[in-house]
């Protein structure tokens, strides 16, 4: 591995890391990892200072590699975590479009990062574009995978496994993939979804839909076939132990009950 690719995985820790501490602000959480918020123990104005500052740090850290094709790649991340977060605060009437809505903000905010970590790696160690290219899908697809997962995990997950409170989501008014799912089988979620469960009962009675549809089941399943996509797209590259460990990655996306 070379330097620079190492500073790339230390750019994306600290964009993500960054991401948290503001999300965190923007949802007025108080516990991320069984462990309270920065906003939580030193109040918002630090708390987005403190992601500045983060922000920052892998900025220089970027400039210092000085490639410009990967200094664009990873600029990118900054912008769609931002375009993410304004498609999160809104949301769509027509159930249609509220599915590709809920998958282009799981990919602004969870699988752009890795997908472009990801290419940018790839970049540095090698000209071929395919080779970027089958980089950027394996990334893409195993982030959608992720927070695929991790939405069913709000719902199946117990708070104490999780390190934040369970349901976090729907009081957030957030409709993720087990809910638009649910919602198939339970048209009356819409006007739920619409209120974002503003109303007393809404949290709880949604919940109750969730787990008593196949939504938990279906998201699981798309999940895996994100993972077998990105499987797919590695194998693309030569036999070796880090291809193995990249397969292996996607097995324990689906796997992790935390």
């Amino acid at each position: 591995m070379q330097a620079n690719q190492r500073s790339v995985a230390l750019i994306a820790e600290m964009i993500h890391t960054a991401s948290l501490v503001h999300d965190d602000v923007i949802d007025d959480a108080s516990s991320r990892r069984g462990k309270h918020t920065v906003n939580k123990i030193w109040g918002e104005k630090k708390a987005v200072l403190a992601g500045d500052l983060i922000l920052s740090a892998a900025s220089i850290v970027l400039a210092r590699i000085g490639n410009t094709a990967v200094t664009s790649i990873l600029t990118q991340v900054i912008e769609d975590l931002v375009r993410g977060e304004f498609l999160q605060l809104g949301s769509k009437e027509n159930e249609n479009e509220r599915f590709a809505h809920y998958l282009e903000k799981t990919f602004k905010k969870t699988a752009s990062l890795i997908a472009n970590s990801c290419k940018a790696v790839s970049v540095l160690s090698c000209p071929d574009p395919v080779v970027h290219e089958i980089a950027y899908q394996y990334g893409k697809n195993i982030g959608i995978a992720f927070q695929l997962i991790d939405d069913v995990l709000d719902f199946t997950s117990c708070s104490d496994q999780m390190g934040k409170p369970t349901s976090a989501d729907l009081k957030l008014g957030l409709a993720t993939g087990p809910v638009l799912f649910a919602c198939q089988q339970f048209p009356e979620m819409n006007a739920m979804i619409m209120r974002r469960f503003s109303l007393p009962g809404d949290v709880d009675r949604a919940r109750q839909y969730v787990l008593q549809s196949d939504g938990v089941q279906q998201t699981t399943y798309l999940a895996q076939q994100y993972c077998h996509e990105a499987v797919r797209e590695i194998r693309k590259l030569r036999a070796s132990t880090e291809r193995d460990a990249l397969i292996q990655l996607s097995e324990s996306v689906l796997t992790r009950d935390k």
